[in-house]
Formats: C-alpha cells, sequence, structure tokens
C-alpha cells in the first residue's frame, strides 16, 4: 500500500480509465530521490495490468516472437549485444527498464511498454526508444515509409534524420497499436536528449487515442501535466512505519523520522536496517541513512559525479551545515569556491539563499561525510577552525579542532570543555554538526545521537554541547577528568531530549571507578529519565534515595531531588506521599536561600495543602510561588509556578509562565522539558476556552515527548487530544486517544493521564446524553487522581443530577466550591453557580444560571458559556417558556458549531425543535480539515509570524513551512495570508 498519495492514486486511475475510453493523456511525477515515483509508476503498472486481465485473456499479438531479425536490429548485428540492449541494470526501485522484463509480451488484451533512463547511455541518441518500444518492432513496417525509415535509422543507427519525422512515428507507433497502450518511463530526465524530446512530442498529441504516458523525473518538465511528490506528512509517516514495524517504539520512530524527514524510501532502508539492540533498546538509535541502502547510494553517486572542487567545498558545508557563505568561500578558497558552488547548485544538490548555503536534501551532508576519507575530514575541520573567528565562534572553533584531531589531547580537551561552559545557549554553533556520530567522536565506538530538535531548528546551537562535552571527555587522558566531563555530557543529553545517549554515558560513567559525588550526581540523572520516560514509583523511590545521599553534600540538589519526587507523587496521584514529602522538605527551609529555592518549598506547602483540602490555606504559599517566578530563569523551576497558578485559578498567568518556561527552555536547548511545560499550557488554554489552542499544543507536546522518550508527558498530551475530540464529538478518535492514555498510565503508574482521560470519556458520554455512564466513570474510586477529580465536578454534577442522584452532586460540589472561592477565576465561579443553578429548585434556578452567565462574560471560556446556554434554555423551555429558551439555545448553537462541536450542536437543535422552531442547518468550523500539527501553523502565521518564525517556534524547516502553508490553502480555499487572518479572527 502507498501512504501518503491517494490522490496521486487516484489521478492515475483517472488518467488510466480516460485513455481505455479513447481520451488519452500523460502525466509526470517529479520529486527528489526516495519520494515514491518509482513506486507511483509501479502502481500505474499494476492498474493496467488487472484491467487488461479482467477484459480478456488473449494474449498479446508480439508473444514470443524473435525480433532478432526486425528493423530494430542493427546493421550486421543482433540487438541483444548492440549498443542498445539494456543490460538489465535496475536501481532497485522495482522496475524492469530492459526488454524482456515488463515490456516482454504478456497475457492480454492491453499493451505495456516500460523502461528506464540510465545515465550511463545518456550520450546515446535514441537509446531510450529503442528500449521503450521494441515489443512495437513488428508494426514499424505499417507506417507512413518515410517515418518508418526515419524510425528504424534512429533505432539501428541512432541518427536523427530531423523534420519531426522520429516524433511524428513514436506517435503513430502508439497509438495504431490497435488496444490500449500505457508507456511507463522511469527517470526520464536520465535518457538521452533525443528520446526525451520524442516523448515529450507524443505525449502532447495522445488527445482521442487509447494511450497513455506516465513519467517520473527529477524536476518537473514543461508541456505535460505533472505532480511533485513532497515528502510524506505526519500521518502517512506513522501508517508507513505501522506496516513496516509496528511494535517499534516511540523513541526509535522519532529516530527514523529525524533521518527520513518523511521520504518514504528513507523511512523503508532506516527501518529495515535497525539491528536487534536498538529494537530492544539496548543500544542507541541510527543516526543516519543505512550505507548499504539505495538512497545512500543514490546520493553518493550524484556527489561522485561531481568535480573534485565541488566535492571539496560540499565536504566543507558537511562538516559545518550551519556555516555562512561568506564563511564558506573562505574556507574554500574565492578562486574555486564559487565555481564549485555553482555546479553544487546546478546538480541541484545545495540551495543558496543570500548569505546561507545548504543542502537540498539534509541527508547528502551525511553522505557526502561519510565518503570522503578520515585524512580529508580531518582536514575539512582543520580549514573551518582556521576560518572561524571571534569570541562568539570559540565553541564551533574548539569543536573542529577536535574533529580534526586524531589520538588525546589534554589540552584541546580543555580549550573544548571551556568553550562549552561558556556556551550561553543563545547563537547557533555547535547545532546540526554536534550529534553526527562522524564528528562527535574520533575513535567513533560511543557515536551520538543527534538531537531531535536540531537539524529542524534555526537556533540550534546548546544541543549540541552533550556532543561536545563528550568529545572533550574523549580527548583527556586524565580519568576523574574524563568522568565529570561524561557526567556532564549526560546531563545535556538529558536536557536535549535524548535519553538514550544520556543512558549510554552513564553506563560508561558507571563502568569505571568514579567518586561517590559523580555517582550520585550519575544516579540523579537516571532518576529523572525514570520520571519521564519509565515508572512513576521507581522513579520517586530513586529519587528519595538521592535526596537522602546528597543532604550532608548538596543541600539545594537534595531539595530539587525532593520536589522532583513529590512530582512523581503528584503524577502517580499519590497524594498522601506528596504531603509526606513536602512535610520531610519543610525541614530543610532556610532563611538565606535563593530565590528558586524558595520558590520550590512554597511549592511543595501549597499543593500539599490543597491536597488535603485546605485551600484557603494553600492560597498564600501558591500566590508566593508566582511572586518568586520573575527571579527565576530555570524552565523547570517556571514550570512549578505555572502549576501554582492553575492552582490560583489564575490562567492567564499560567499561561504567561508556560510561554516563559517554553521560550526559556528552547534558547538553552532543554527540549527535553518543553512537553512537560506544554502540558501546563494545554490546560490553561482549556480553562481559557481555547480548544484549538489546545489541540495544537497536545499536538506538538505529543510529537515532541514521543520524540525525546517521554512516554509519560505522552500520556498527559493524549488525554488532552481526547479531551478535544470529546468536545467536537468525534467518538472513534476520542476512545482511540483515551485508550492509548489509559494503558501507558496503568504501565507507568501515571494517574494523572488516566484521571485525564477518564473525563474525556466523560464528557463525550455526556455530550451523548448517557448521564449514567458519566456517573460510573467518575467515581472517586475510578477517578483517583485528587486534581482532576475536583476539576472535573461540573461534568459529574450534571451527570448526576440527570440520574437523580443528588446526594453525590452535593457532595462532589461541595469540595469543589471550597477550590473556586480561593480562587479568582470567573470561569471556574460561574461553573460553580451552573452546578448551583442544576440542583436548585426551579424557581431559584433562574437567577443562578444569570448570575453564571454573568460571571461568563467576565471569564474567557465562550464554549462553557454555551454549555451554560443550553441548559438554561432547557430549563426555561421546561419552565413552558420556549420564546426566552430560543435566545439562549441560539446562542449555544452558534458558538457550538463554531467549534465544530457536533453532538452538543445537535443536542441545541434538538432543544431548539422541542420550542417548536425550525432548525437552522450546520455550518462545519472554517478549520475542520486541518491536521493539528497544520492548525496550529495557520494560528501562528494569521498571528503575524513568519515562516522563518513559525519553524523556530516548531522546530520545522522553513521549507517544511512553506509545504504546510500551500497545503493549508488549498484546503481552506484562500491565496493569501491575509484571508488567512481573516478567517482566523
Amino acid at each position: 500500500m502507498l501512504r501518503g498519495r491517494s490522490t496521486e492514486q487516484a489521478t492515475v486511475r483517472r488518467l488510466l480509465d480516460d485513455a481505455a475510453s479513447g481520451s488519452g493523456g500523460a502525466l509526470l511525477f517529479h520529486g527528489a530521490a526516495g519520494t515514491g515515483k518509482s513506486a507511483l509508476l509501479d502502481h500505474a503498472a499494476g492498474l493496467f495490468r488487472q484491467a487488461g486481465r479482467n477484459d480478456s485473456t488473449e494474449l498479446f499479438r508480439h508473444a514470443g516472437r524473435d525480433d532478432s531479425t526486425g528493423p530494430f536490429r542493427h546493421a550486421g548485428r543482433d540487438t541483444s549485444t548492440g549498443p542498445f540492449h539494456q543490460t538489465g541494470q535496475d536501481d532497485g526501485a522495482g522496475l524492469s527498464g530492459h526488454a524482456g522484463g515488463d515490456n516482454a509480451a504478456a497475457p492480454g488484451p492491453f499493451l505495456m511498454l516500460r523502461a528506464r533512463g540510465i545515465a550511463a547511455e545518456s550520450g546515446l541518441p535514441f537509446a531510450g526508444l529503442h528500449c521503450l518500444l521494441r515489443p512495437l518492432a513488428r508494426d514499424v513496417p505499417a507506417l507512413p515509409p518515410v517515418q518508418g525509415a526515419a524510425l528504424t535509422d534512429a533505432l539501428e543507427r541512432g541518427v536523427d534524420p530531423g523534420a519531426l519525422l522520429v516524433p511524428a512515428a513514436v506517435v503513430n507507433l502508439l497509438c495504431s497499436a490497435g488496444r490500449p497502450v500505457l508507456a511507463c518511463v522511469d527517470d526520464l530526465h536520465l535518457m538521452d536528449a533525443p528520446s526525451r524530446d520524442a516523448l515529450l512530442f507524443a505525449a502532447r498529441r495522445l488527445s482521442g487515442e487509447r494511450v497513455a504516458m506516465v513519467f517520473t523525473a527529477a524536476a518537473d518538465l514543461a508541456g505535460i501535466p505533472s505532480a511533485r511528490l513532497e515528502n510524506l506528512d505526519e500521518r502517512a509517516r506513522r501508517d508507513l512505519v505501522d506496516d513496516l514495524a509496528p511494535e517499534l517504539s516511540d523513541g526509535l520512530r522519532a529516530a527514523v523520522d529525524q533521518i527520513a524527514g518523511g521520504n518514504p524510501l528513507a523511512v523503508t532502508e532506516v527501518v529495515a536496517a535497525l539491528t536487534p539492540a536498538q529494537l530492544a533498546g539496548h543500544a542507541a538509535p541510527p543516526t543516519a541513512l543505512p550505507p548499504e541502502g539505495r538512497l545512500f547510494r543514490r546520493y553518493a553517486d550524484q556527489a561522485e559525479r561531481l568535480p573534485g572542487r565541488t566535492r571539496a567545498i560540499l565536504l566543507l558545508l558537511a562538516a559545518d551545515p550551519d556555516l555562512d557563505l561568506p564563511a564558506l568561500v573562505r574556507a574554500a578558497e574565492p578562486d574555486c569556491a564559487f565555481a564549485g558552488l555553482e555546479a553544487a547548485e546546478q546538480a541541484g544538490l545545495v540551495r543558496i539563499t543570500g548569505d546561507r548555503c545548504a543542502f537540498v536534501e539534509p541527508n547528502l551532508a551525511t553522505v557526502v561525510y561519510r565518503r570522503a576519507t578520515s585524512l580529508r575530514r580531518r582536514a575539512a575541520h582543520r580549514r573551518l577552525a582556521e576560518v572561524l573567528g571571534g569570541d562568539g565562534q570559540a565553541l564551533r572553533r574548539a569543536w573542529h579542532r577536535a574533529a580534526a584531531l586524531d589520538g588525546p589531547s589534554a589540552a584541546l580537551g580543555d580549550e573544548l570543555a571551556a568553550a562549552a561552559n561558556a556556551h550561553n545557549g543563545q547563537s547557533a554553533t555547535v547545532g546540526a554538526y554536534a550529534g553526527r556520530p562522524e564528528l562527535s567522536t574520533a575513535a567513533g565506538p560511543h557515536a551520538g545521537h543527534p538531537s531531535l530538535s536540531t537539524a529542524a531548528s534555526p537556533h540550534a546551537g546548546y544541543p549540541g554541547l552533550s556532543a561536545a562535552f563528550e568529545r572533550a571527555a574523549e580527548l583527556s587522558p586524565c580519568a576523574d577528568v574524563r568522568a565529570a566531563r561524561l557526567a556532564t555530557a549526560a546531563q545535556h543529553a538529558r536536557l536535549e531530549g535524548r535519553p538514550y545517549q544520556a543512558r549510554m554515558l552513564l553506563d560508561r560513567l558507571r563502568s569505571g571507578t568514579i567518586s561517590e559525588e559523580l555517582r550520585q550526581q550519575a544516579e540523579l540523572i537516571g532518576a529523572r529519565l525514570e520520571l519521564r520516560g519509565g515508572a512513576t514509583a521507581s522513579a520517586r523511590d530513586d529519587l528519595l534515595a538521592v535526596a537522602a545521599a546528597l543532604l550532608g553534600r548538596d543541600r539545594t540538589m537534595a531539595v530539587r531531588a525532593l520536589v522532583r519526587a513529590g512530582e512523581a507523587s503528584y503524577l502517580a496521584g499519590d497524594h498522601q506521599r506528596f504531603v509526606a514529602i513536602a512535610r520531610d522538605a519543610a525541614e530543610l527551609r532556610r532563611p538565606d536561600d535563593c530565590p528558586a529555592t524558595r520558590l520550590m518549598f512554597e511549592y511543595l506547602t501549597g499543593l500539599a495543602a490543597s491536597f488535603r483540602g485546605r485551600h484557603a490555606e494553600a492560597a498564600g504559599p501558591l500566590r508566593r510561588v508566582v511572586e518568586l517566578a520573575p527571579s527565576v530563569h530555570s524552565p523547570s523551576v517556571l514550570v512549578w509556578a505555572a502549576c501554582a497558578s492553575l492552582m490560583l485559578g489564575d490562567d492567564v498567568q499560567a499561561l504567561r509562565l508556560s510561554t516563559r518556561a517554553v521560550e526559556t527552555a528552547k534558547a538553552r536547548g532543554a527540549i527535553s522539558t518543553v512537553p512537560q511545560v506544554l502540558e501546563f499550557a494545554t490546560h490553561s488554554e482549556f480553562w481559557m476556552g481555547r480548544y484549538p489552542a489546545v489541540t495544537a499544543n497536545a499536538a506538538e507536546g505529543l510529537r515532541l515527548a514521543q520524540e525525546t522518550g517521554q512516554r509519560n508527558s505522552a500520556g498527559q498530551h493524549l488525554a488532552w487530544l481526547a479531551m478535544m475530540a470529546a468536545v467536537r464529538g468525534d467518538e472513534e478518535t476520542c476512545r482511540t486517544r483515551a485508550e492509548a492514555a489509559i494503558d501507558l498510565a496503568g504501565a507507568h503508574g501515571v494517574g494523572l493521564a488516566g484521571a485525564l482521560s477518564t473525563w474525556a470519556l466523560a464528557c463525550l458520554d455526556l455530550s451523548r446524553g448517557n448521564a449514567a455512564a458519566v456517573v460510573q466513570r467518575l467515581r472517586p474510586t475510578r477517578n483517583g487522581h485528587l486534581v482532576v477529580r475536583v476539576t472535573a465536578t461540573p461534568t459529574l454534577v450534571e451527570a448526576a443530577v440527570r440520574t437523580g442522584d443528588r446526594e453525590r452532586a452535593e457532595a462532589a460540589l461541595a469540595v469543589f466550591g471550597r477550590w473556586v472561592d480561593s480562587t479568582r477565576s470567573p470561569d471556574r465561579l460561574a461553573l460553580a453557580v451552573r452546578c448551583r443553578a442544576l440542583l436548585a429548585a426551579p424557581g431559584d434556578a433562574e437567577d443562578l444560571y444569570r448570575e453564571a452567565l454573568d460571571l461568563h462574560r467576565r471569564g474567557f471560556s465562550e464554549f462553557e458559556t454555551a454549555r451554560t446556554e443550553l441548559l438554561f434554555g432547557n430549563a426555561l423551555r421546561r419552565d413552558r417558556r420556549p420564546g426566552a429558551a430560543r435566545e439562549h439555545l441560539h446562542g449555544a448553537l452558534d458558538t457550538f458549531e463554531r467549534f465544530g462541536a457536533r453532538l452538543w450542536a445537535e443536542q441545541s437543535r434538538n432543544e431548539l425543535r422541542a420550542t417548536g422552531e425550525a432548525v437552522p442547518s450546520t455550518r462545519p468550523a472554517p478549520t475542520g480539515d486541518l491536521t493539528a500539527q497544520q492548525l496550529q501553523i495557520a494560528r501562528l502565521v494569521a498571528d503575524g509570524a513568519t515562516n522563518r518564525e513559525v519553524a523556530a517556534r516548531l522546530y520545522l524547516s522553513p521549507r517544511t513551512i512553506e509545504h504546510h502553508l500551500r497545503n493549508i490553502f488549498a484546503k481552506l480555499d484562500i491565496r493569501s495570508r491575509v484571508e488567512l487572518v481573516r478567517l482566523l479572527s
């Protein structure tokens, strides 16, 4: 099955159907190597064969005949050994371009012709036509004599008689076959020019004929319909990996995606090359295309056909893909640089924009670097170190000096470590080259895994620090220095979101004799990896053990370990353990603690009070957390301040702090922190009713969590995506996402993700009118996480009232009310008043609903306002006041339709019908067809961000953003950013 190519497959089918009915035509697929052009050609051939089998079992007229004496025979010799005979070369794309392959006669009344352009024969006139037209050799005598003679001379002697005789003969030969004909030509751009011109001439003259022609080429060719094949989108990539290896872990999927970038052949080859150790998680994921693969060989062939000076400058660029054009020219020497770059650009290998030069395909850099000898690689690094001057280039310069060295050097190791320590994480330095295994170590046995955000990020300097410290460790002859640098490298690998690499570095560290301090540091790094990707109970126990060991040596780090242990308890829903940890931590407080440490203590105190139901008591410490946040710059500490803001009901502040934390994390390269921060950003957006942003943030958080091996964070983002599917009424997606999150939560003890998913399913049940199922799902024994249990109260109260369980509703509302009263949130207060209205006597409910709506107007959530209007309208209708009910029901319906909330909109329409009013037609949300990532890009662009700014925000390339924008404009039927702003305003 071809993934992500349904549009192209449909186009092929239409072409063949039209040709079969006498309306022939041609189609060209063009694009980069590996994008599936040959696979689509095979698809066309398969459809054509199937049509022939279905139509008849008659044999082709030329089955079994020998053409050795026909007009295609070269004078005096057999074409089977002549210069135009295809030797059976095949680049592995699954096509047979030589005579006797697919061009051999086959059963059926349909005739299929196939050929492939081969670079080695591009200088032989008419070699391509000779391959393609062999099955029609016996038909040449039926052509007009002048055309027949011209075609015979062309194919036997390579002579072009001119006057369009050969192209005209090709047209007549194809159209006089007396049956449907399909001509498939792969790599048309590699064919000799006379053959290519003749085929394109014929392709433009098939109207009214039973002939179809399908070509593939690297670039577009004017004059025939064409379609460019782009890399697969996220869904198609995921489906392709599922086809190839459904059991693949999230970390390996992310590695495959990082290497392949959506190229289907690359995906296929990288997955096929995975080792048993990698599949089992015992070895680091791959970092580059397998050198034995077809795509690697194609790239290598492309590069090796270039002149030596061009290959030399490409090696410099491969050694430092972030190099600007002036520095590249200086490194290559101006005399040969411009000619070399021009040749590379004309060959389609690089793209020059302003002062930047970049490989068109990122994998080309790896291929060029790997194919060079070690001597040439070291020389390239030495030259780059010479031309990179200035203090701002210290880390890059040291990196290249280290890469140019073969063997240890204490001085160079010190220089590299000092440069890495001095690096502030703001400038693009090591970035795209630091993670390459070829560059991260001289010996190669401990190759680094590239940062999953680095390659796509235009500001990707900081993520290379792990590789820099690892290389500095390798250069050092001192065991203690090596160990310290390995520990630092492991910490940066964790921050960069590379858990496999971090664990490998920790294993190397522990395998030697190390100090107790380093051992504790290693245990802390390992425990934090477990917290994000393993069992929360195990992480908690490890963190508590580390905290106890650190108390006598580093009190601040011990407190951080305790807070992380509390976080593990929070994720698990183990509120009693959290309270106990907070109590133990409180004994460590000191008056002279720094702001970050004071914030941590206040956070533990406030959350512990909340978990004990003392919300008024919790408010003071939680507010102090928020007040301390401006003095804190650690993104992981800012996360706790965002959490405190949420507990206080200050969603705007929570979102502001989350945004700051994300920006700080990205600037520092602490990519592993971003999914966790996005959990709180998503929660804030949810309370504010900004559901498109919830979907976009959760999708981005899920992607990053999967790429960085943080399954526990992935579970929470899955739960939020399930919640948004419930809002839309997308039952299948909601259940699929929720069940995946619940399974993950059960395996890892992440009670928060499980509770969120259960709440999402309950919301879906409520929108379907199944109140009993809601009450069953939200029983305290099943929905054990206290935070979710409290925030889900409005859902439970509505369902309990519908089922007549007032006692359960009142008990839940009492707890919810105590929390809401401690907040400053009109949105939450409105929900509490709405719950009271549901429980009120008929005469009192109206005033409460109006009070709730007044509070909603002071808040943010339009969706919850609509939910209140629906309930109020229902109450008014049951009170036999249809006119008053309609006003609120219309408001609810309008909002639900704008949000694409299908089931809630249907409830509103049913209520309107019950009032006796005709129901307005449905209006789908304008962005309903966009994927989550497309919606996120659309909103960023609508907010005024440039393509480069969006790329930096989402860790994608500007070119990928351009591709997504084209698809967004097509789906929304718009042509400009101005229209996009207007549509999303």
